[in-house]
């Protein structure tokens, strides 16, 4: 089939996806009417979990999703949405005493557990900035501002370079770093500063300051030497201060979505993407290890062990969806154009949930779809779905 009916056919399914089923579920049951804001958590079945404690990851990429939805298809609906997370991040997730922001609120919305993790900083200024961008609202942007100089003063290693992973409240030192029960207890990883580029990319797009692209300058460079496999192009997982590898796992889904942030870092900043490209590709086709024809990415593989991880993840398959087309659109290549097309058809298929609405967790390894873990919450959230929408419909011109 042509590339240019494929990319159409690609274009429109999307959007639907994006207007019928996604952000229409975030907007229906997802609502606290008792509380205010969000709820915590809508369980694998569709159950409401009313008592579920209320994340800053969540309602930042809430945010996020709501935010740029709104700046490309101008319905109201969706900037009442992005308000809504707006107040919540600035009013009950900011820390006015000490800055950044709380991990977590209990249902009624009251500071749960206050450690400072940059990765979650990170995602508030990635909302705020998206907010900011489609509103021109100027609290958004004073917010990020403050954030973005929260990381810096805090979470910078200016000895080895570097952001460390998480502090207490009051910025002292925390002995337990870690993002999740599964993640190593380290004091730097590649997932965080990529989602510190990631936002710091947002930010300058509203806020072009020169400190500023320099930091994003400074994290293109340690990606390519310092988290980069020279040998494999995989990106490392764990670090330890001096930037010495402290576990041999890969992870497909990271793979692939830093092959696009980052060439979209370097492009928003006005670096050499043309000496980037090599690294771009070579990054991709480490994550197409993970790659099975009819089947989707893989989600990690531990090294070490031997041991793999053959669930299709929800969000693997959607960053695969971007990053491919992103590689289509930069070499012409045409494996990476049917390969955004067929992981699509497997998200179309068999993770969209018709009936409930959103999408499943994420397909097992032997093809069941899985509905033990949650359908919305801490983790799964309206933001590597919708952004693949977006990205899709932003990329491909309206015919």
């Amino acid at each position: 089939m042509h590339s240019e009916t494929e990319l159409l056919r690609l274009r429109q399914e999307v959007l639907s996806n994006l207007t019928e089923n996604i952000l229409p579920f975030w907007t229906g049951r997802f609502m606290d009417e008792v509380n205010g804001g969000f709820l915590g958590r809508i369980s694998g079945d569709g159950t409401e979990d009313p008592s579920a404690p209320k994340g800053a990851i969540l309602n930042a990429r809430i945010l996020w999703a709501f935010s740029a939805a709104y700046r490309v298809l101008g319905r109201p609906e969706y900037l009442r949405t992005a308000t809504r997370a707006f107040r919540e991040i600035a009013d009950r997730f900011y820390d006015r005493e000490f800055g950044g922001v709380y991990w977590s609120l209990d249902a009624q919305g009251r500071p749960l557990d206050t450690k400072k993790q940059f990765y979650a900083i990170g995602f508030a200024i990635y909302g705020l900035s998206e907010y900011a961008r489609a509103t021109g609202d100027a609290e958004a942007k004073e917010l990020s501002i403050k954030l973005y100089r929260d990381i810096e003063l805090h979470s910078f290693d200016a000895e080895n370079n570097g952001y460390i992973e998480a502090a207490a409240r009051d910025w002292s030192p925390i002995a337990d770093m870690r993002l999740s029960e599964k993640d190593a207890n380290e004091r730097k990883t590649m997932n965080t500063h990529l989602h510190i580029i990631e936002p710091y990319t947002a930010l300058y797009r509203i806020w072009p300051d020169e400190g500023l692209k320099e930091r994003i300058e400074n994290l293109l460079f340690i990606f390519r030497k310092k988290i980069m496999e020279e040998r494999s192009g995989h990106l490392q997982l764990f670090f330890d201060d001096c930037w010495n590898s402290r576990r041999d796992m890969v992870s497909y889904g990271h793979d692939i979505e830093a092959s696009w942030l980052l060439y979209e870092a370097a492009s928003v900043t006005g670096a050499d993407t043309d000496e980037l490209l090599p690294d771009i590709v070579k990054i991709a086709a480490a994550a197409s290890e993970g790659y099975v024809p009819g089947a989707g990415l893989m989600y990690e593989t531990d090294r070490s062990r031997g041991a793999i991880d053959a669930d299709r993840h929800w969000w693997v398959q959607a960053e695969a969806v971007v990053g491919y087309l992103n590689l289509y659109q930069l070499t012409g290549g045409r494996q990476a154009l049917e390969k955004a097309c067929a992981t699509w058809e497997i998200i179309r298929d068999h993770l969209v949930d018709a009936e409930g609405g959103e999408w499943f967790w994420s397909l097992r390894a032997d093809g069941s779809v899985n509905t033990d873990d949650d359908k919305a919450g801490f983790w799964k959230c309206p933001y590597h779905n919708s952004r693949m929408c977006l990205e899709v419909i932003e990329r491909i011109p309206r015919p």
